[in-house]
Protein backbone atom coordinates (compact mmCIF):
# COMPACT_ATOMS: atom_id res chain seq x y z
CA UNK A 1 0.00 0.00 0.00
CA UNK A 2 1.93 3.33 -0.99
CA UNK A 3 2.68 5.82 2.08
CA UNK A 4 0.05 9.12 1.64
CA UNK A 5 2.98 11.24 1.86
CA UNK A 6 4.45 9.79 -1.70
CA UNK A 7 1.19 10.36 -3.37
CA UNK A 8 1.60 13.16 -6.22
CA UNK A 9 -0.60 16.14 -4.61
CA UNK A 10 -2.69 17.82 -6.95
CA UNK A 11 -1.91 21.82 -6.96
CA UNK A 12 -4.78 22.37 -9.36
CA UNK A 13 -3.59 24.94 -12.49
CA UNK A 14 -0.17 24.49 -11.51
CA UNK A 15 -0.50 21.15 -11.84
CA UNK A 16 0.88 18.27 -9.31
CA UNK A 17 3.66 18.25 -6.80
CA UNK A 18 5.86 15.54 -7.90
CA UNK A 19 4.94 16.16 -11.88
CA UNK A 20 8.73 17.16 -13.60
CA UNK A 21 7.29 18.32 -16.83
CA UNK A 22 6.46 21.76 -17.96
CA UNK A 23 3.11 22.94 -16.07
CA UNK A 24 0.40 24.14 -18.44
CA UNK A 25 1.44 27.91 -17.15
CA UNK A 26 5.10 26.93 -18.56
CA UNK A 27 3.80 25.75 -21.83
CA UNK A 28 1.61 28.85 -22.48
CA UNK A 29 4.30 31.13 -20.96
CA UNK A 30 6.90 29.13 -23.92
CA UNK A 31 3.85 29.73 -26.76
CA UNK A 32 4.04 33.65 -25.89
CA UNK A 33 7.62 33.78 -25.71
CA UNK A 34 7.77 31.97 -29.02
CA UNK A 35 5.16 34.39 -30.62
CA UNK A 36 6.45 37.24 -29.49
CA UNK A 37 9.49 36.25 -30.94
CA UNK A 38 8.41 35.42 -34.59
CA UNK A 39 6.35 38.79 -34.41
CA UNK A 40 9.35 41.14 -33.25
CA UNK A 41 11.20 39.18 -36.22
CA UNK A 42 8.88 40.07 -38.95
CA UNK A 43 9.09 43.64 -37.62
CA UNK A 44 12.54 43.60 -38.33
CA UNK A 45 12.72 42.29 -41.45
CA UNK A 46 10.06 45.04 -42.32
CA UNK A 47 11.70 47.87 -40.63
CA UNK A 48 13.12 50.39 -42.91
CA UNK A 49 17.09 50.48 -42.57
CA UNK A 50 18.90 53.03 -41.12
CA UNK A 51 17.56 53.82 -38.57
CA UNK A 52 20.46 53.74 -36.19
CA UNK A 53 22.42 52.65 -32.73
CA UNK A 54 19.44 54.16 -30.67
CA UNK A 55 16.82 52.64 -32.77
CA UNK A 56 18.77 49.11 -32.31
CA UNK A 57 18.96 49.88 -28.63
CA UNK A 58 15.19 50.27 -28.35
CA UNK A 59 14.90 46.82 -31.08
CA UNK A 60 16.87 44.95 -27.91
CA UNK A 61 14.92 46.21 -25.55
CA UNK A 62 11.66 45.65 -27.51
CA UNK A 63 12.49 41.58 -27.88
CA UNK A 64 14.16 40.53 -24.98
CA UNK A 65 12.28 43.02 -21.76
CA UNK A 66 8.55 41.22 -22.72
CA UNK A 67 10.60 37.86 -22.63
CA UNK A 68 12.20 38.52 -19.45
CA UNK A 69 9.19 39.90 -18.01
CA UNK A 70 7.70 36.37 -19.09
CA UNK A 71 9.90 34.00 -18.00
CA UNK A 72 10.39 36.06 -14.71
CA UNK A 73 6.71 35.44 -13.85
CA UNK A 74 6.93 31.55 -14.63
CA UNK A 75 9.76 31.55 -12.10
CA UNK A 76 7.71 32.98 -9.73
CA UNK A 77 5.02 30.63 -10.63
CA UNK A 78 6.83 27.54 -9.96
CA UNK A 79 8.16 28.84 -6.74
CA UNK A 80 4.92 28.91 -5.46
CA UNK A 81 4.18 25.93 -6.60
CA UNK A 82 6.85 23.94 -4.74
CA UNK A 83 6.12 25.96 -1.39
CA UNK A 84 1.99 25.15 -2.19
CA UNK A 85 3.62 21.54 -2.40
CA UNK A 86 5.75 21.35 0.55
CA UNK A 87 3.18 22.87 2.33
CA UNK A 88 0.48 19.89 1.49
CA UNK A 89 3.05 17.78 2.56
CA UNK A 90 3.79 18.98 5.48
CA UNK A 91 -0.18 19.07 6.65
CA UNK A 92 -0.63 15.05 5.41
CA UNK A 93 1.75 14.74 7.82
CA UNK A 94 0.71 16.26 10.62
CA UNK A 95 -2.99 14.80 9.82
CA UNK A 96 -1.29 11.52 9.96
CA UNK A 97 0.33 11.89 12.74
CA UNK A 98 -3.11 13.21 14.16
CA UNK A 99 -5.30 10.04 13.19
CA UNK A 100 -2.46 8.00 14.59
CA UNK A 101 -2.22 9.18 17.84
CA UNK A 102 -6.02 9.32 17.97
CA UNK A 103 -6.07 5.43 16.89
CA UNK A 104 -3.26 4.91 19.70
CA UNK A 105 -5.07 6.30 22.44
CA UNK A 106 -8.46 4.81 21.50
CA UNK A 107 -6.61 1.48 21.29
CA UNK A 108 -4.28 1.63 23.84
CA UNK A 109 -4.54 3.65 26.34
CA UNK A 110 -8.77 3.04 26.69
CA UNK A 111 -8.05 -1.03 27.52
CA UNK A 112 -5.46 0.12 30.15
CA UNK A 113 -7.80 2.21 31.74
CA UNK A 114 -10.84 -0.01 31.60
CA UNK A 115 -7.76 -2.39 32.91
CA UNK A 116 -7.80 -0.70 36.32
CA UNK A 117 -11.06 0.03 36.67
CA UNK A 118 -11.82 -3.97 36.27
CA UNK A 119 -8.64 -4.56 38.93
CA UNK A 120 -10.55 -1.81 41.60
CA UNK A 121 -13.62 -3.69 41.13
CA UNK A 122 -12.27 -6.98 41.73
CA UNK A 123 -10.21 -5.75 44.88
CA UNK A 124 -13.49 -4.34 46.31
CA UNK A 125 -15.39 -7.29 45.83
CA UNK A 126 -12.71 -9.28 47.18
CA UNK A 127 -12.36 -6.76 50.04
CA UNK A 128 -16.57 -7.74 50.83
CA UNK A 129 -16.32 -11.23 50.11
CA UNK A 130 -12.71 -10.99 52.92
CA UNK A 131 -14.99 -9.30 55.02
CA UNK A 132 -17.70 -11.57 55.24
CA UNK A 133 -15.79 -14.63 55.96
CA UNK A 134 -13.27 -13.18 58.46
CA UNK A 135 -15.95 -11.50 60.47
CA UNK A 136 -16.12 -14.17 62.91
CA UNK A 137 -12.69 -15.07 62.89
CA UNK A 138 -10.21 -14.36 65.83
CA UNK A 139 -6.77 -11.74 64.54
CA UNK A 140 -3.28 -13.49 65.41
CA UNK A 141 -2.71 -9.50 65.79
CA UNK A 142 -5.45 -8.70 68.11
CA UNK A 143 -3.65 -11.33 70.42
CA UNK A 144 -0.51 -9.01 71.39
CA UNK A 145 -0.23 -7.08 74.59
CA UNK A 146 -2.49 -4.18 74.43
CA UNK A 147 0.58 -1.80 75.49
CA UNK A 148 2.37 -3.17 72.31
CA UNK A 149 -0.39 -1.82 70.03
CA UNK A 150 -0.64 1.96 69.99
CA UNK A 151 -3.97 2.73 69.41
CA UNK A 152 -4.58 5.20 66.79
CA UNK A 153 -7.06 7.60 68.06
CA UNK A 154 -6.80 8.87 71.87
CA UNK A 155 -10.01 7.93 73.65
CA UNK A 156 -11.83 10.52 75.67
CA UNK A 157 -12.61 10.10 78.78
CA UNK A 158 -15.75 9.26 79.66
CA UNK A 159 -17.00 11.31 82.60
CA UNK A 160 -18.39 9.68 85.56
CA UNK A 161 -21.85 10.08 86.71
CA UNK A 162 -23.08 11.34 89.28
CA UNK A 163 -24.09 9.09 92.40
CA UNK A 164 -27.62 10.37 92.07
CA UNK A 165 -27.80 8.91 88.87
CA UNK A 166 -26.18 5.72 88.68
CA UNK A 167 -25.64 4.24 85.55
CA UNK A 168 -28.19 1.07 84.54
CA UNK A 169 -26.42 -2.12 84.48
CA UNK A 170 -27.00 -2.94 80.46
CA UNK A 171 -24.00 -4.55 79.92
CA UNK A 172 -20.61 -3.26 77.68
CA UNK A 173 -21.13 -2.08 73.98
CA UNK A 174 -19.43 -4.39 72.06
CA UNK A 175 -17.25 -1.49 70.69
CA UNK A 176 -15.70 -1.08 73.95
CA UNK A 177 -14.70 -4.54 74.24
CA UNK A 178 -12.97 -4.70 71.04
CA UNK A 179 -8.99 -3.74 71.06
CA UNK A 180 -8.56 -0.12 69.80
CA UNK A 181 -7.32 0.15 66.00
CA UNK A 182 -3.40 0.26 66.07
CA UNK A 183 -2.06 3.08 63.89
CA UNK A 184 0.07 0.62 61.79
CA UNK A 185 -3.56 -0.75 60.95
CA UNK A 186 -4.65 2.70 60.51
CA UNK A 187 -2.06 3.56 57.95
CA UNK A 188 -1.90 0.65 56.04
CA UNK A 189 -5.64 0.46 55.77
CA UNK A 190 -5.56 4.10 53.89
CA UNK A 191 -3.54 3.17 51.78
CA UNK A 192 -5.69 0.01 50.43
CA UNK A 193 -4.99 -3.51 49.30
CA UNK A 194 -1.66 -3.59 46.57
CA UNK A 195 -4.00 -6.48 45.09
CA UNK A 196 -5.98 -9.83 45.58
CA UNK A 197 -3.61 -11.31 47.41
CA UNK A 198 -2.63 -8.01 49.97
CA UNK A 199 -3.29 -10.22 53.13
CA UNK A 200 -2.31 -7.71 55.32
CA UNK A 201 -4.17 -5.07 53.50
CA UNK A 202 -7.16 -7.02 53.56
CA UNK A 203 -6.85 -7.62 57.35
CA UNK A 204 -5.99 -3.91 58.35
CA UNK A 205 -8.99 -3.07 56.19
CA UNK A 206 -11.53 -5.00 57.87
CA UNK A 207 -10.24 -3.68 61.12
CA UNK A 208 -10.05 -0.37 59.70
CA UNK A 209 -13.77 -1.22 59.14
CA UNK A 210 -14.31 -1.73 62.68
CA UNK A 211 -13.96 0.97 63.92
CA UNK A 212 -16.80 3.63 63.63
CA UNK A 213 -14.93 6.63 63.18
CA UNK A 214 -11.93 5.62 61.00
CA UNK A 215 -14.73 3.33 58.32
CA UNK A 216 -16.47 6.94 57.84
CA UNK A 217 -12.75 8.10 56.51
CA UNK A 218 -12.52 4.98 54.28
CA UNK A 219 -15.76 5.04 52.95
CA UNK A 220 -14.79 8.87 51.81
CA UNK A 221 -12.16 7.99 50.46
CA UNK A 222 -12.76 5.07 48.19
CA UNK A 223 -15.80 7.03 46.61
CA UNK A 224 -12.91 9.75 45.25
CA UNK A 225 -10.75 7.12 44.80
CA UNK A 226 -13.02 5.54 42.28
CA UNK A 227 -14.46 8.61 41.01
CA UNK A 228 -11.07 9.51 40.36
CA UNK A 229 -10.57 6.18 38.62
CA UNK A 230 -13.03 7.19 35.87
CA UNK A 231 -11.12 10.22 34.57
CA UNK A 232 -7.69 8.35 34.54
CA UNK A 233 -6.15 9.89 37.63
CA UNK A 234 -4.89 6.79 39.92
CA UNK A 235 -2.84 7.95 43.11
CA UNK A 236 -0.39 5.46 42.62
CA UNK A 237 0.93 8.11 38.88
CA UNK A 238 1.34 10.98 41.34
CA UNK A 239 4.80 12.01 42.94
CA UNK A 240 3.75 14.43 45.35
CA UNK A 241 6.89 16.39 47.24
CA UNK A 242 7.22 15.50 50.90
CA UNK A 243 6.11 17.76 53.53
CA UNK A 244 8.08 17.62 56.94
CA UNK A 245 5.81 16.43 59.53
CA UNK A 246 6.34 19.87 61.80
CA UNK A 247 4.07 21.41 58.98
CA UNK A 248 1.48 18.32 59.09
CA UNK A 249 1.45 19.36 62.83
CA UNK A 250 1.06 23.10 62.00
CA UNK A 251 -1.73 22.50 59.61
CA UNK A 252 -3.70 19.64 62.35
CA UNK A 253 -3.25 22.35 64.80
CA UNK A 254 -5.66 24.67 62.46
CA UNK A 255 -2.73 26.63 60.39
CA UNK A 256 -3.97 27.15 56.83
CA UNK A 257 -2.72 29.14 53.86
CA UNK A 258 0.98 29.52 52.57
CA UNK A 259 2.61 28.59 56.04
CA UNK A 260 1.07 25.00 55.60
CA UNK A 261 1.60 24.78 51.68
CA UNK A 262 4.07 22.37 51.46
CA UNK A 263 0.94 19.58 52.35
CA UNK A 264 -0.19 20.08 49.42
CA UNK A 265 2.54 18.18 47.38
CA UNK A 266 0.76 17.27 44.17
CA UNK A 267 2.03 19.24 41.02
CA UNK A 268 0.79 16.80 38.40
CA UNK A 269 -1.24 20.06 36.14
CA UNK A 270 -3.07 16.99 34.31
CA UNK A 271 -4.47 15.86 37.16
CA UNK A 272 -5.04 18.87 38.66
CA UNK A 273 -6.89 20.38 36.32
CA UNK A 274 -8.68 17.27 35.35
CA UNK A 275 -9.97 17.14 39.27
CA UNK A 276 -11.08 21.03 39.20
CA UNK A 277 -13.11 20.42 35.53
CA UNK A 278 -15.03 17.68 37.23
CA UNK A 279 -15.59 19.80 40.37
CA UNK A 280 -17.08 22.16 38.91
CA UNK A 281 -19.14 20.18 36.34
CA UNK A 282 -19.80 17.22 38.43
CA UNK A 283 -22.04 17.86 42.01
CA UNK A 284 -21.80 14.36 43.06
CA UNK A 285 -17.91 14.40 42.69
CA UNK A 286 -17.64 17.69 44.34
CA UNK A 287 -20.16 16.60 47.30
CA UNK A 288 -17.98 13.78 47.80
CA UNK A 289 -14.74 15.90 47.91
CA UNK A 290 -15.83 18.00 50.27
CA UNK A 291 -16.91 15.23 52.58
CA UNK A 292 -13.72 13.45 51.94
CA UNK A 293 -11.70 16.58 52.66
CA UNK A 294 -13.74 17.01 56.16
CA UNK A 295 -13.49 13.68 57.29
CA UNK A 296 -9.61 13.39 56.83
CA UNK A 297 -9.01 16.54 58.32
CA UNK A 298 -10.77 15.69 61.66
CA UNK A 299 -9.56 12.46 61.71
CA UNK A 300 -5.86 13.69 60.85
CA UNK A 301 -6.27 16.43 64.31
CA UNK A 302 -7.37 13.06 65.92
CA UNK A 303 -4.14 10.99 64.83
CA UNK A 304 -1.62 13.50 64.93
CA UNK A 305 -2.05 13.90 68.64
CA UNK A 306 -1.06 10.24 69.24
CA UNK A 307 1.27 9.70 65.78
CA UNK A 308 5.51 10.03 65.86
CA UNK A 309 7.12 11.93 62.65
CA UNK A 310 7.93 8.50 60.81
CA UNK A 311 4.19 7.31 61.12
CA UNK A 312 2.84 10.90 60.09
CA UNK A 313 5.36 10.92 56.73
CA UNK A 314 3.89 7.16 56.61
CA UNK A 315 -0.12 8.62 56.26
CA UNK A 316 1.59 10.86 53.98
CA UNK A 317 2.57 8.37 51.28
CA UNK A 318 -0.80 7.10 51.46
CA UNK A 319 -3.16 6.99 48.29
CA UNK A 320 -5.89 8.53 50.75
CA UNK A 321 -3.06 11.05 52.12
CA UNK A 322 -2.09 11.64 47.93
CA UNK A 323 -6.06 12.12 47.16
CA UNK A 324 -6.46 14.66 50.63
CA UNK A 325 -3.37 16.81 48.53
CA UNK A 326 -4.94 16.49 44.96
CA UNK A 327 -7.92 17.91 46.20
CA UNK A 328 -6.90 20.30 49.05
CA UNK A 329 -4.84 22.05 45.96
CA UNK A 330 -8.17 22.21 43.64
CA UNK A 331 -10.29 23.52 46.53
CA UNK A 332 -7.61 26.28 47.62
CA UNK A 333 -6.80 24.56 51.40
CA UNK A 334 -3.14 25.89 51.00
CA UNK A 335 -3.39 28.98 48.97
Amino acid sequence: MPDPDDRPIDLGIFGRADDQRFSPTEIVAALLAAVWVVAVAVYVLRAPEGTGALGLVMTLLVVFLPLALIWAAVSTLRSVRILRAEAARLQASVDAMRNAYIANQQTGTRPSVEKKLDELAQAAKQTETTLATFTSRRDVALTVASADRKAVLVAPVAPVPPEEQPGLALGTPAEAMRPPLAVADFIRALQFPENPDDKDGFRALRLALEDRDVAKLIRAAQDVLTLLSEDGIYMDDLRPDRARPEVWRRFAAGERGRGVAPVGGVRDRSSLALTAGRMREDPVFRDAGHHFLRTFDRMFQQFEKNATDTEIAELADTRTARAFMLFGRVMGVFD
